[in-house]
């Protein structure tokens, strides 16, 4: 919680930094005017999810599509004589799910190596997933064609996104056996960060027109702490809705 009331106030600060600076743009040579605009101040992104760094016998027990949901308010500031240029900043949240077959990720083992249990001869769990939530900073170096009607306007944008995780947890439904009959149709979830890095650093990119583009994301750090296990990396590739 004190890692979120952080990172909120952080932006806040940022906010507040550049309503100062509104103030003055008019007397001085500030290269920036921060009169506000319309222009992407809300993005909704949706994403397919994938763990850079996985050996074989990770990745050979990915399910399906895993895929994640990001959120942002953000604040839109154009460069003074040069209006189709601006920055993006803001904050919201991104969450992932990381869907397995036949394998369990043990994140209440005790501390050390995270568990990647591979149960093909076991009983195990139908439906399961390795889920992340993130409070985020987005960042954007933003290039508008024509930023006096952005929603009929080619965009594209460069960044950098920093946050805190907020909660990790695995989730199994339906038991099953190792020939794929049902056993039993409970629900297990379970909370642990212990293995997982508390901060991370996100490059992305977005291109699009109008309301609608491409954008794709990079973790520029570990996921895992230092020794909990390999070196993965969170990326996500998808879709985002912006306007106003």
């Amino acid at each position: 919680m004190k890692k979120i009331v952080f990172v909120v106030i952080g932006c806040l600060f940022f906010s507040m930094a550049f309503s100062q600076e509104s103030s003055s743009s008019t007397t001085s040579n500030n290269k920036v005017n921060f009169t506000n605009r319309s222009g992407d101040h809300f993005m909704l992104q949706l994403s397919s999810d994938h763990l850079a760094g996985m050996p074989d016998s990770i990745s050979s027990h990915q399910k399906g599509l895993s895929r994640g949901f990001n959120a942002y308010v953000m604040l839109n500031k154009p460069f003074k004589g040069a209006p189709k240029l601006s920055l993006g900043i803001g904050v919201g949240i991104s969450t992932s799910n990381i869907y397995f077959k036949k394998m369990e990720v043990d994140v209440k083992a005790a501390p050390g190596l995270l568990p990647f249990i591979a149960e093909d001869s076991a009983n195990h769990f139908k439906k399961y997933k390795l889920a992340l939530s993130y409070l985020q900073v987005p960042l954007e170096f933003r290039y508008t064609s024509n930023p006096n009607n952005p929603n009929k306007s080619f965009k594209a944008a460069l960044g950098v996104k920093v946050g805190t995780l907020v909660n990790v947890h695995n989730k199994g439904k339906n038991l099953q056996n190792a020939s794929g009959t049902t056993l039993n149709g409970y629900l297990v979830k379970e909370n642990s960060k212990r293995f997982f890095n508390s901060t991370d650093f996100m490059a992305t990119a977005r291109f699009g027109y109008g309301i609608v583009s491409l954008f794709g994301s990079y973790q520029l750090n570990r996921l895992l702490k230092d020794g909990a296990g390999p070196n993965l990396k969170l990326y996500q590739v998808g879709i985002t809705l912006s306007g106003l």
